[in-house]
């Protein structure tokens, strides 16, 4: 049987040891449990057969020596009887069936070890393919995070650009309005200085202005016969 000639692999194989030697487990991991599920419907498929060669075995056995044992009475039976000729005949029938006994009995050793083989390899590789299954879904819960991890980071990346963008304005900004200020302040400076003198000449140069005002006012009320505000006090 072809699944039996795996036996060794089988058994020995290290699933956790095969996962870490993968360049890529996510997609391997997958290819991986697809051939041990296929060697499972294998190993069950000829599982039945094998044990149904093992109880086949088995019966024959016993039904082998119970020939015996029922021959070996005979034979007794027969020496008690003082029978000898047909003691001889029980024994030696008893002597063919311990020789067929041998053969059944060595096939039974081999239906059994085979039988044992198929319930190890049927153990193995479903404890290994649940294995494999809770690995899988600790990679790809591994690589989800990575994933997300991944967006976050390009999405800082990002908002770090904003930012140095948003600094360059300000300091663009900072940078016109110090040039402002120091025109600003270049312009106070070549402004020329004005003396005392020309400050009171401005001043009294108003002031002439009002009074000029003032004495028309006066004028037109005395042409129009109203008179001044001061003599009509007096």
């Amino acid at each position: 049987m072809a699944i039996l000639d795996r036996f060794t692999d089988i058994i020995s194989a290290n699933v956790n040891a095969v996962m870490d030697r993968m360049e890529n487990p996510e997609k391997m991991i997958d290819q991986y449990l697809r051939k041990m599920m296929d060697d499972l419907a294998e190993v069950k498929k000829n599982t039945a057969s094998v044990m149904a060669d093992e109880a086949r075995s088995k019966r024959l056995v016993d039904e082998n020596e119970a020939e015996v044992s029922k021959y070996t009475n005979y034979a007794k039976k027969a020496l008690e009887a003082g029978n000898d000729g047909d003691a001889r005949v029980f024994l030696s029938k008893k002597q063919e069936l311990e020789d067929v006994g041998t053969g059944l009995a060595n096939a039974y050793a081999k239906a059994h070890e085979n039988a044992s083989k198929m319930r190890q390899m049927h153990d193995k590789l479903a404890s290994d393919i649940e294995k494999l299954r809770q690995r899988r879904s600790m990679i790809k819960a591994q690589l989800s995070v990575a994933d997300t991890q991944d967006k976050l980071n390009k999405a800082s990346n990002s908002m770090g650009k904003s930012k140095g963008a948003m600094g360059s304005f300000q300091r663009m900004e900072e940078k016109a309005s110090r040039r402002m200020d120091e025109a600003d302040a270049m312009a106070e400076l070549n402004k020329e200085p004005k003396d005392e003198a020309q400050k009171l000449e401005d001043k009294y140069a108003q002031d002439t202005g009002s009074a000029a005002v003032e004495d028309e006012l006066e004028r037109m009320k005395r042409e129009m016969g109203l008179g001044s505000f001061d003599s009509d006090e007096a």
